[in-house]
């Protein structure tokens, strides 16, 4: 059995600002306060997270979505990729941020779901609200 989650936040700034620090080893690594390697080419492998995270860039849609294959380095040996898939909405106040991360090992959705809110979330919702 795989697990899904789905998750939601708002932040202060517009799509393209979001978007763009997602791809963006300095920014990413800014809003997380771990070392990422990442760029906004679809294809191109990235790390976050001091390199807890590692996948690829799968789809790149302008603004709107992000596709990546994504692992931690805590996967059961043999597991295979999950999949992340990140929307951008533009709201009257900012954005709204939807995560859809699927194929997570079986009883890891929990520890995933808090460590997105923890490890994401609660830092940019910092880092942006001062942008």
């Amino acid at each position: 059995m795989k697990e899904k989650i789905t998750l939601s936040a708002y932040f202060p700034v517009k799509p393209e600002k979001l978007y763009n620090s997602w791809l963006d080893s300095n920014e990413h690594s800014a809003f997380t306060g771990g070392k990422a390697e990442i760029n906004a080419q679809a294809g191109t492998h990235f790390t976050a997270w001091d390199g807890y995270i590692s996948g690829k860039n799968l789809i790149l849609e302008d603004n709107k979505r992000i596709v990546q294959s994504w692992r931690a380095t805590d996967f059961p040996n043999g597991h295979e990729d999950s999949t992340l898939e990140i929307l951008f909405e533009h709201d009257k106040a900012g954005t709204k941020l939807t995560l859809i991360h699927s194929d997570i090992p079986e009883g890891r959705g929990k520890d995933f779901s808090d460590g997105w809110k923890k490890f994401y979330f609660e830092p940019m919702t910092k880092y942006f609200s001062n942008k």
